[in-house]
């Protein structure tokens, strides 16, 4: 894949300034750009590289200003980091392309409907009653149990595994070995100590826009659906257990667990090893600051949650310099405990 600046500057919709037929076939760290590649700028720290960098083109702010002399051409758009990741699905969706057809051996149920410029890996299994959607790709490995539903350009890659009555949206991407649709962690005390399994009669339904990371699980519900609604990101290593909702656009970083029945609203940011209790409600546009633990309804939108219990973010600061001076108080006691004796 080859490109002029001139051409990518139009999909970007940015204004170039040097040459605009230097020619770009490959995609770079600004650190490590080399005679062909095209780099951005995002991040202020990385700005010293852009008058060493090698990229023949990199993509800045129009709030960029140059501070001494460089030698790459610029690429000048409203967002740099927005209009690189442009660039980066293009680039996927062109790789994406090459991958049509039905490789063998896979199975493909009678039953099932598959639609246009599919591709379906080698050892993949497609249940009874599936219907999965144009140019959707289902890498080798994967296996789709019977009644599920996959939408229009999804991804899901080897050793994922979609558990019956799945309903998947369009434009998802599923990463390695995530699993969608496991039986829910429900289990009876009985009399005796023992557990009596609760049938898992529910399904997961994800819509339009979602991203589950390699590793994650996302169980069925009890009865009824486990939602992640549209947009919604997961990162690696995340569980969402059964009958939880995940609001639209909300993004959930690696090692986070979230207890069944738990609703957590739109946009909200959830950072990684964050744990929240069942039951609960977490309020639109919430941010969880890492390890964090939710055990309570947050009620109010927009604030930020930190600590275990979790609790308003400059609440938790402060708490965290009183236990930091623990030692120090407990001294100063002593001393006044020593003076109320004499």
């Amino acid at each position: 894949m080859e490109f002029t600046v001139e051409q990518i500057a139009q999909m970007l919709k940015g204004e170039v300034i040097g040459d605009k037929s230097l020619k770009v076939n490959q995609l770079a760290k600004i650190e490590e750009g080399s005679t062909g590649s095209i780099s951005f700028l995002a991040n202020p720290k990385y700005e010293h590289f852009i008058y060493t960098t090698n990229a023949s083109a990199v993509i800045v702010d129009n709030q960029f200003q140059a501070k001494k002399d460089y030698q790459t051409t610029l690429i000048v758009v409203e967002n740099a980091y927005a209009a690189f990741t442009v660039l980066l699905q293009e680039y996927q969706k062109f790789l994406a392309q090459n991958k049509k057809g039905i490789e063998q051996p896979s199975f493909i149920s009678s039953s099932a409907k598959v639609g246009l410029d599919v591709y379906i890996g080698a050892f993949a299994y497609i249940g009874e009653l599936c219907k999965i959607g144009n140019n959707s790709k289902i890498y080798p490995n994967v296996s789709v149990s019977d009644s599920c539903i996959i939408g229009e350009n999804c991804t899901i890659y080897s050793g994922a595994k979609i558990y019956h009555d799945t309903v998947i949206g369009n434009n998802c991407t599923i990463h390695s070995n995530a699993v969608i649709g496991a039986d829910g962690f429900g289990f009876a005390p009985q009399a005796d100590g023992t557990f009596t399994t609760i049938p898992q009669l529910g399904n997961v339904i994800l819509e339009d826009n979602v991203s589950i990371g390699a590793n994650t699980t996302v169980d069925r519900a009890t009865m009824g659906s486990t939602i992640l609604r549209s947009g919604v990101k997961i990162d690696n290593l995340v569980q969402i257990a059964h009958n939880v909702e995940i609001g639209k656009n909300t993004v959930i970083a690696a090692l986070t667990g979230i207890s069944g029945s738990t609703k957590v609203g739109d946009n909200c940011m959830i950072g990684g090893q964050v744990g929240m209790a069942g039951h609960i409600t977490v309020a639109d546009n919430t941010i969880v600051t890492a390890q964090s633990g939710i055990t309570k309804t947050v009620k109010q939108s927009g604030r930020i949650m930190a600590g275990s219990p979790a609790q308003n973010s400059h609440d938790n600061l402060k708490s965290q310099v009183l236990y930091k001076n623990l030692p120090k108080i407990e001294q100063r006691l002593r001393v006044v405990e020593e003076k109320l004796k004499q």
